[in-house]
């Protein structure tokens, strides 16, 4: 499990960021809510795409993988695995299954029981690698005053395709003004983008580069 560090439980205060009685009482409410509604939807198609894995990939079945929560507090983010066992970088081992998985994004689908859990949000900054805390500035830093999302202000504007700073500045303007027609609004434009198949590749890249802004 990764410490911690500078962004750990009570780095910035659960009272550095004033929002409306949504944010405060709201949107946990829309989160559960919205996550049972989606997993009564979704549990047939959650249970098929796992079982193509299963037969494609075979096992296992799920990917875990330590992410900043909350407070960058680690957590173990879950998905559907999306990538061949061996050698090789991420463009090699992800066969037609993983990049329809990956443009679809039905390999998040396993994170709706995290929205119930608490661990992450419907709407929120994406959850990124522990070690990347360091490298942040205190605007960027300001993503992990709340939960992590299944999708994001960031991601409405263009998936993995917007650039890194771009992204991070997106996410710390989502922090600033949190509201229910906001989140309605980015999970309309997110539905809209995977409808579309775009913004599944940063340019260049199989999926996307990692952030490796100086510290």
């Amino acid at each position: 499990m990764p410490e911690r560090g500078a962004f750990g439980r009570g780095a910035f205060g659960r009272g550095a960021h004033a929002h409306g009685a949504y944010a405060r009482w709201g949107k946990r409410g829309f989160d559960i809510v919205g996550a049972i509604l989606l997993l009564a939807l979704g549990l047939p198609l959650l249970a098929g795409t796992a079982l193509a894995v299963r037969l494609r990939l075979g096992r296992p079945v799920l990917f875990r993988q330590w992410r900043a929560g909350r407070d960058g507090v680690p957590f173990r983010l879950v998905k559907l695995r999306s990538m061949e066992d061996g050698a090789g970088g991420d463009a090699a081992r992800l066969g037609p299954l993983g990049r329809a998985l990956r443009a679809s994004a039905l390999d998040e689908l396993p994170q709706l029981f995290q929205v119930l859990s608490g661990r992450m949000s419907l709407v929120g900054p994406r959850p990124l690698l522990p070690e990347y805390g360091p490298r942040y500035t205190p605007r960027q830093a300001t993503r992990l005053l709340v939960r992590p999302g299944l999708c994001g202000l960031a991601q409405s504007k263009g998936r993995n395709r917007v650039p890194w700073e771009e992204r991070l500045e997106w996410d710390a303007r989502y922090v600033e003004r949190i509201t229910f027609a906001g989140d309605l609004r980015i999970l309309w434009d997110c539905a809209r983008m995977l409808w579309r198949g775009e913004g599944a590749t940063m340019p260049g890249h199989a999926t996307t580069a990692r952030f490796d802004a100086p510290p």
